[in-house]
């Protein structure tokens, strides 16, 4: 039996055990400088959630500032004012050293249009997170090997990403933001660029492996039918989150 298998792979940050608050964004304020005298608000005041082992999707439509959000909690960007906590750490405060730690070791995220470095095979692809960490736990092909296997792409190692369909290209983004282990796992419209079946498979593994693994899980969509498969939706609109 894998260590996968052995730990569940549950959440490496401090919580006070299950059901913990993992995100909590407080009054996250986002501005932009368009001109000299013109700024655009893009989030505010938003205040937002997410407990240990949910499953919570974002919803709005294009321009409404979840992608925005979404990069914040991340720490992908920064907040203008306001705070994002990931497990009661501030991380709004870090630097740009201490936020590549936290994104690199605590936080995976899946992307739209998979990331995936086209000259790279997919085993090397998913090593690479593990490579670029100085105190890595895993030895990276190891690890690379037991995830791709955990998303059914044992057979499709030395795969280029142009030699892989949509969806198993996404598969592989998900084994590669799996690498150090996370407790946290974002996706920014996962399944955005694919067919509605496709789409439904990597919704159906993400499910599986939330349960199977004691992530958390939050993505941002505007399909109402991938929503729905979430356990809670949070809409946005206009820069405002409504419940």
């Amino acid at each position: 039996m894998s260590n996968l298998e052995i730990n569940k792979q549950v959440a490496q940050m401090p919580t006070n055990g299950l059901g913990a608050t993992i995100v909590e964004c407080r009054n996250i304020t986002k501005t932009v400088r368009l001109s000299r005298d013109q700024n655009l608000t893009i989030l505010h005041e938003a205040n937002f959630q997410v407990k240990q082992g949910e499953m919570v999707a974002i919803v709005g439509a294009s321009g409404s500032g979840k992608t925005t959000m979404l990069g914040i909690i991340g720490g992908l960007d920064v907040p203008t004012s306001g705070e994002v906590l990931i497990a009661g750490q501030n991380i709004s405060k870090l630097k740009e050293k201490q936020l590549a730690r936290v994104r690199n070791r605590t936080i995976g995220f899946v992307f739209q249009f998979f990331n995936l470095v086209p000259t790279l095979s997919a085993l090397e692809n998913v090593m690479l997170p593990v490579q670029f960490d100085k105190k890595a736990q895993f030895k990276p092909e190891e690890r690379a090997r037991e995830l791709l296997g955990l998303v059914g792409l044992s057979n499709r190692l030395n795969n280029k990403p142009t030699q892989l369909s949509g969806g198993e290209q996404q598969r592989v983004a998900i084994a590669r933001a799996l690498a150090n282990q996370p407790a946290l796992l974002l996706g920014d419209e996962p399944t955005g660029n694919l067919d509605s079946q496709r789409g439904q498979e990597i919704l159906d593994l993400l499910s599986d492996l939330r349960a199977r693994l004691g992530l958390t899980v939050c993505i941002v969509t505007h399909d109402p039918n991938i929503a729905a498969r979430c356990d809670r939706q949070v809409n946005m609109k206009d820069g405002m989150l409504i419940n």
